[in-house]
């Protein structure tokens, strides 16, 4: 299952350089991968350079687990403005 974590004013005109974190926190979670879409390094700092921003993947025993671990582990992740698609993932959506 992946979560997408997308910039202020997505999908019309995102709004780039928030300065990400958090990232790193995410190794400790099982199951866990993040992707990086819409990123960029500025020196040290990690910063916003897109819409779909980040993408947090997870695997688990079924449907739910999987949904959990990711929605988790992106809720160690911040930007300013960061809208996270929670509709991703939900039984309803899939039927």
């Amino acid at each position: 299952m992946t979560g997408v974590l997308a910039a202020a004013g997505y999908p019309d005109a995102p709004e780039r350089g928030a300065v990400i974190s958090g990232v790193e926190r995410t190794a400790g979670h099982p199951g866990v991968t993040v992707f990086h879409a819409g990123t960029e390094l500025d020196g040290e700092r990690l910063r916003v350079a897109g819409g779909r921003v980040l993408n947090v993947s997870a695997t688990g025993a079924d449907l739910g687990e999987a949904r959990r671990r990711a929605y988790r582990a992106a809720a160690e992740i911040e930007f300013e403005g960061m809208q996270v698609r929670s509709d991703i993932g939900e039984v309803s959506t899939l039927v």
